[in-house]
């Protein structure tokens, strides 16, 4: 593409000086003014006179003839006068005026011209024929002087062609005319879209002068003359700061997403007349998103928002290399956390300039080598690599824009290695993002309409009609104050900051569990709904059910066999059952059996469909929404002891080293002869010479006795820990991360206290089964199904940010190989140390280690033609799928009728390899939003702990340094928090520095008593640090202090 050349200077002036014929004019509220200001400045003058001497020197006389339009005022070539006027204007405020690259085409400074000499006749009324929808998209009337300049992402870039014939240029100056100015007649081709649906196939279709004149509107900086020789494609330009320019208000441009009614005759929403600025782009037609991703133009993915920075986006780079890096709100136009978009990568010249690369966490900071006080602001130095806000209007800071240009242009080889790929939004694939988000409601006086905040600041404020607020909300506001309300999102007009939407319901108390995990529940859209009649009638409507007497017929009948199950403690959905039986010539026959629940499930009936929606069962602290009927998942389905259950059982004859000799697929009945705890299993671990006593264990079948189980349990643990063994030397990997447990009142499930969760041998044990049995499901149905079998893959990690931490490690010395995912292992289990710190500054590092690996994710092998690409990473395996837990995941249920069919006894699948990956599709979604939910009652519940129980001491671990924050881990509870230096009373200052990637923090505490030396402590990766945790005043909110330390330390 055509780099635009654009000015990175730290200031820009807020006005232009006015002109001899000028009124005044607000800021920001006339562009061209601005930039006619400067046209008259005598530095601009003289910067002028040098660029076009410099570029008249590059090309002949004849290649400057050629298709070049010559100003009237002076012996100029039009495009080479607005490249240079361009360039030392205010190029950060990203107005995105007409102009083109090419000789021959508009210019800003041309159409301000072409301005002032037709203003008269642009009061005329539209005559001209054949005019488009999507040109009277380009349409709209400015009561002030602002020029007409959409910038519309509509088209596709790369296919633009350069015209150079000065006849064209003169025609596209007559459209322009014609247009400019305007009150638009009608709105024709601009009727309302839902939010988030797809532009009409209209928008594609325009004339090709047209055309050319749109495409010459998307530019708002010259390309250099190397560019121009090229001869590339254009790519439009694009700030966050897009918002505040005047000539962004088109208002008969409808984006993708905006529900705005026709302009005719209506009254913007502060009630007077007019157009209001545009604030984001409109979206390209699904037609040239689907070229310009064919090409390579476009990039598809997930967008992901900064928690922390909501400022901040970003998309996964295909080739696995820094993230693509999204800046501000109107560069993610509209799309929200998880959505699946396709954006335009930016020029070179627009790229972001990474100037450090902080330590464990993915937001880079700014300069290194600062002192600072806490509690006193700083401003960061003006930078010709970064575009901030304006600061000054002194002229000096556009000659200082100049200087940077070229500044930027020759250190650009320097700084390759050190740039992120910027760009922008062009289009919402699809809208995974619920659109519901909980907050508080404000008040605004004189307002139609209340102003929703939500809690998650990457959601936009939204404007709430009055009605929908609580009746006395108008009257007694204050009473709201605390009160948390979910609202959906309706619509986000083109033209607004604010997105519109509805109350969906009044929560309750905000910081209390259950309006706040009603929330959660709702944000992430988990349906947690009751079940329909409709879809309770699809289950046995005689109860207590037994298994019908022909089903033993079709069944292995494995009743009389010593089968258990080990679950938590809390579990009552028992979906997966062991046994372990010593054969005669040593070996064993090990089972894994699992419940059948696609014997209850008939395929496409409403037990399915909306089995299939809900795809997961969610796991809360306090509760689970389950993804079945109670009936199916607590009852005929879960594998409850003494109880006849059908089953689906993998049985192998295995040599006590683990070598698998045989293996059987096949429908079972089973009856479950004792349900174990992990502790139950653990103790039995632990002691394996001890008698257990039958008070010490739950009621157990009287045909085994407890010394049966207790063998079989140590069995299965023998061959478990050799299958392990064998699965890291042959290149396994995994990650384990500190996991937080409660133990909750009986009665009010407030939490009582809370630890971290010991992962044990137990655990173990039963893991490594259930792999095995997954791994052998996903060979079994993808020889029988190659198109259509539903498995798991898991794609290496992201290759730049696995080459940053290699390097930040090397400089830590410490002797980590990322290579292949055994490697990594390998050396996150020998290279830390033997102390008590040990399992901390393993549990950092595997933080740390885990920003970079990628998510696994459920497809159908119809959709790969690769089976490279089927490959599990972590497990260091071909073939990988969900088998295992047909009670809370949906894919394990698809997988089962696979594998029946496979078998050939079950019916065919009627889904097609589409439906299949669809449905895989659908599954991460609802996997990924369990997960977070998961993440967030967990926080809820902690929150409120600190709350009841606070201040809570604990040692921390410090995991991330930042310039003026670090993260730590907490170690006696196993969260995460980022403590601020700002904030830490008693600290006289702090101060940052670093080498390479290693950073570190001095921080400066005031001496205790007069006449003593201040203490100085150094903060680096994996310090020591006493920590507090306390409560914030607002709900939910808690903060982490780290003590002064001992003056002696």
């Amino acid at each position: 593409m055509d780099p635009p050349h654009q000015s990175k200077g730290g200031n820009r002036p807020r006005d232009g000086k006015r002109g001899p014929s000028q009124s005044t004019v607000p800021h920001q509220k006339d562009a061209y003014a601005r930039l006619l200001s400067q046209h008259h400045s005598s530095k601009f003058r003289s910067y002028l006179d040098q660029y076009v001497q410099q570029q008249g020197e590059e090309r002949g006389p004849s290649e400057q003839r050629q298709g070049l339009a010559y100003s009237e005022k002076q012996d100029i070539p039009q495009r080479k006068r607005d490249q240079a006027f361009i360039e030392c204007s205010d190029s950060s405020d990203f107005s995105p005026s007409p102009m083109k690259g090419k000789g021959g085409e508009e210019s800003s400074l041309s159409l301000y011209m072409d301005k002032l000499n037709s203003r008269g006749a642009l009061q005329e009324p539209e005559r001209r024929q054949g005019v488009s929808d999507k040109q009277r998209r380009g349409e709209r009337r400015d009561t002030n002087t602002s020029q007409d300049g959409d910038v519309e992402s509509g088209e596709e870039f790369a296919s633009l062609k350069q015209r150079d014939s000065q006849h064209q240029q003169q025609i596209r100056n007559k459209d322009y005319k014609d247009h400019a100015y305007k009150v638009p007649t009608s709105n024709q081709g601009n009727k309302d879209m839902s939010y988030g649906a797809s532009p009409p196939k209209a928008f594609s279709s325009f004339p090709a002068q047209a055309q050319e004149k749109k495409k010459s509107k998307k530019k708002n900086v010259p390309k250099t003359n190397a560019d121009n020789k090229s001869g590339g494609p254009m790519c439009p330009d694009f700030d966050a700061d897009m918002s505040t320019s005047p000539l962004n208000k088109s208002k008969n441009m409808q984006p993708q997403g905006a529900t705005t009614p026709s302009d005719k005759g209506k009254k913007t929403r502060g009630g007077q007349g007019g157009s209001k600025k545009q604030v984001f782009e409109a979206y390209m037609t699904t037609e040239d998103v689907s070229h310009g991703l064919k090409r390579g133009e476009l990039i598809q993915g997930s967008i992901r928002i900064n928690p922390k920075k909501y400022h901040e986006a970003f998309i996964a780079a295909p080739d696995g290399k820094r993230d693509i890096f999204l800046d501000g709100t109107a560069a993610r136009n509209r799309a929200l956390n998880g959505d699946v978009v396709v954006v335009q990568v930016f020029p070179q010249e627009q790229w972001k300039v990474v100037k450090s690369d902080s330590e464990g966490v993915s937001e880079p900071e700014t300069q290194s080598g600062r002192s600072q006080t806490p509690g006193k602001k700083t401003k960061r130095a003006p930078s010709p690599d970064v575009i901030v806000e304006a600061e000054t209007e002194a002229e000096e800071q556009l000659a200082k824009r100049v200087e940077n240009i070229s500044l930027n242009v020759t250190e650009d080889g320097i700084k390759k290695e050190i740039l992120q790929r910027t760009a922008k939004v062009v289009y919402i694939v699809e809208q995974k993002h619920s659109r519901a988000a909980t907050g508080f409601l404000k008040f605004l006086p004189d307002k139609p309409f209340a102003m929703f905040s939500p809690v998650d600041h990457r959601v936009p404020r939204v404007n709430v009609p009055l009605p929908d607020c609580p009746h006395d909300f108008c009257s007694r506001p204050g009473d709201y104050a605390n009160i948390l309300f979910i609202v959906r999102i309706t619509s986000w007009p083109d033209d607004s900051n604010f997105a519109e939407g509805r109350l969906a319901k009044t929560l309750g108390q905000a910081g209390e569990i259950e309006p706040e995990t009603e929330g959660i529940l709702i944000e992430y859209d988990v349906d947690f709904s009751e079940f329909s009649v409709e879809v309770l009638g699809c289950l046995p409507q005689k109860l207590p059910w037994t298994i019908p007497p022909e089903e033993f017929g079709n069944r292995r009948d494995l009743r009389k066999e010593c089968i258990f199950t080990i679950d938590p403690a809390t579990a009552r959905d028992l979906d997966d059952a062991l046994s372990c039986k010593p054969l005669p010539d040593g070996n064993f026959e090990l089972g894994v059996h699992i419940a059948d629940v696609s014997y209850f499930m008939e395929e496409g009936n409403a037990l399915d469909f909306i089995a299939s929606r809900r795809a997961t069962s969610v796991y809360m602290v306090q509760k689970v929404i389950p993804m079945l009927p109670r009936l199916l998942c607590e009852e005929l389905c879960s594998l409850n002891p003494l109880t006849d259950r059908l089953t689906f059982s993998v049985i192998w004859k295995i040599t006590p080293e683990g070598k698998i000799l045989s293996e059987w697929f096949g429908r079972s009945v089973i009856r479950s002869c004792i349900k174990l705890s992990y502790d139950h299993a653990q103790s039995m671990i632990e002691a394996p010479d001890k008698l257990f006593q039958a008070d010490e264990l739950p009621p157990c079948a009287a045909e085994h006795p407890m010394d049966e189980i207790h063998q079989a349990v140590l069995n299965l643990h023998s061959i478990a820990k050799r299958l392990r063994a064998q699965r890291f030397q042959g290149g396994a990997l995994r990650l384990d991360q500190l996991k937080l447990s409660f133990t909750l009142d009986r009665e009010t499930s407030m939490p009582q206290g809370c630890y971290v969760y010991q992962y044990r041998d137990s655990n173990k044990l039963v893991e490594e089964f259930m792999l095995l049995a997954n791994m052998a499901t996903a060979h079994q149905i993808y020889r029988s199904f190659p198109n259509k079998a539903l498995l798991r893959r898991h794609p290496p990690p992201q290759t730049k940010m696995v080459d940053d931490l290699q390097e930040f490690c090397d400089q830590m010395g410490l002797n980590i190989d990322f290579s292949t995912a055994g490697t990594l292992h390998k050396s996150l289990n020998e290279t830390l140390g033997d102390d008590e710190y040990t399992s901390a500054r393993k549990e950092v590092l595997t933080h740390m280690c885990s920003r970079p690996m990628q998510m696994a994710m459920y497809f159908c092998t119809g959709v790969l033609k690769e089976e490279l690409l089927f490959r599990h990473y972590a497990l260091n395996v071909p073939f990988y799928t969900h088998f295992t837990s047909p009670i809370r995941r949906y894919a394990d249920v698809i997988v089962h009728r696979l594998l029946a069919a496979s078998l050939g006894c079950g019916p065919h699948l009627e889904l097609k390899g589409e439906e299949v990956q669809k449905q895989a599709s659908h599954c991460n979604d609802k996997k990924t939003a369990s997960k977070r939910v998961q993440e967030l009652s967990s926080e809820l519940f902690f929150s409120v702990f600190v709350k009841e129980s606070g201040p809570l001491d604990s040692e921390a671990m410090v995991m991330g340094i930042l310039d003026q924050a670090f993260d730590v881990l907490v170690l006696r509870y196993g969260v995460q928090k980022r403590i601020y230096c700002k904030g830490l009373h008693g600290l006289e200052t702090f101060h940052f520095h670093k080498v390479g990637k290693k950073g570190e923090l001095t921080l400066v505490w005031a001496a205790e008593e007069p006449g003593k030396p201040s203490v100085r402590q150094e903060i680096s990766i994996f310090s020591l640090v006493d920590v507090q945790l306390r409560a914030d005043g607002a709900p939910m909110k808690y903060s982490a202090v780290i003590k002064r330390p001992n003056e002696t330390a």
